[in-house]
């Protein structure tokens, strides 16, 4: 199946949100390295619904519930359900209640993006 020009927007912002991500964690920056985690798994989720539904993909960001309606695995909605709240968690350190650097450390972006390299890789292959 051909994807849709919109869906290759949005899959193409994935990928590059994901690249950030894995750049980011690179450099140390665990932080920024969750929060494109976090937009590289929510871009995925969206492209898959538009490709399926030739709609606007919803306008939240809450994954578990993206999840759901794209139909992932139970053990992958656990992890979205984890990984939903540092969309808010690394932006602002009000709602960290501290710098958010300090939030972070290797081995927790480590398994964030981890998680989110098998997210896209079965978003992808749905996308084929």
């Amino acid at each position: 199946m051909a994807l849709r020009p919109e869906t290759k927007v949005w899959w193409g912002q994935a990928r590059r949100d994901l690249a950030l991500a894995l750049a980011n964690h690179g450099l140390r920056h665990y932080d920024a390295a969750v929060f494109f985690s976090e937009q590289a798994a929510q871009k995925a989720l969206k492209a898959l619904l538009l490709q399926r539904t030739s709609a606007p993909p919803p306008r939240i960001h809450n994954l578990r519930e993206l999840g759901r309606l794209a139909g992932v695995d139970s053990g992958t909605l656990k992890f979205l359900t984890e990984l939903t709240p540092h969309y808010i968690l690394t932006r602002y350190p009000d709602a960290a209640g501290q710098v958010t650097k300090k939030l972070y450390n290797g081995r927790i972006s480590l398994r964030f993006l981890g998680r989110t390299q098998r997210l896209m890789k079965w978003v992808e292959s749905r996308l084929r």
